[in-house]
């Protein structure tokens, strides 16, 4: 799989891309991560990227000509339609979710471009095949949220992980996944439970399978709290 990622700082993914599992892929040629300085494509002497908005307002705006020369150097050509997709990190976007990595962990080549700045030209949803957003709150740009779903993506990857690793993970099969437990069996007044170490694999499927739902089910209850609980005027 080849990753894309069209970005004003390509140097803050030098470390991240460059530990753990991340590049344990790239070493072993499961994944090429190609980073894209957008400023290469910024136009006239002093590589200019943005500009001020029409009709006045705060901030800079990235600018569509720029961003689309980049998305066409980024596109690989040998690729059709339904094997790469070009996404545009923005608050506006879909909520990014496990079921959209798993998708974006089939495709051949994923091109990731980080918004900045007060935002982008809006002509660019031309160019591109989807917004995503990581969430409901604001970053100074798209580069953390690009890490999070490169590395969300890449460890879907085959090959990458060990087989049968990701199955059982938080949201996988729609449930988060059980509590987990290890050495040592006690600590201080804290015990490991007891099924876990009964060595009856029925049983211990069946506490982890109820464990799942109920923290599942907490999970909700607690969303469900905060997102009604009152607004201060």
């Amino acid at each position: 799989m080849k990753i894309s990622v069209i970005t004003l700082f390509p140097q803050m993914f030098i470390g991240p891309f460059n530990y753990s599992i991340i590049n344990r892929a790239k070493v072993q040629g499961l994944v090429e991560i190609n980073l894209i300085d957008l400023r290469e494509f910024g136009v006239g002497k002093h590589r200019t990227v943005d500009d001020k908005p029409y009709g006045g307002g705060a901030g800079m705006i990235l600018k569509v000509d720029v961003l689309q020369r980049a998305i066409k150097h980024s596109v690989d050509k040998k690729l059709t339609k339904k094997e790469q997709k070009v996404i545009l990190l923005s608050a506006g976007g879909k909520t990014y979710n496990q079921e959209m990595a798993k998708d974006f962990s089939h495709l051949k080549h994923l091109i990731i471009i980080c918004g900045h700045y007060e935002g982008v030209d809006e002509r660019i949803l031309n160019f591109i095949d989807e917004e995503v957003s990581i969430g409901n709150f604001i970053l100074t740009g798209g580069e953390i949220p690009a890490m999070a779903i490169v590395d969300s993506v890449i460890r879907l990857v085959k090959g990458v992980l060990r087989q049968g690793v990701t199955q059982s993970e938080s949201f996988s099969q729609g449930l988060l996944e059980h509590p987990q437990y290890t050495r040592p069996k006690r600590f201080g007044k804290l015990s490991v439970p007891q099924i876990l170490l009964s060595g009856d694999h029925k049983k211990i499927r069946q506490w982890k399978e109820k464990e799942s739902v109920k923290k599942t089910r907490k999970n909700l209850n607690s969303k469900k709290a905060r997102n009604h609980s009152p607004q201060i005027q």
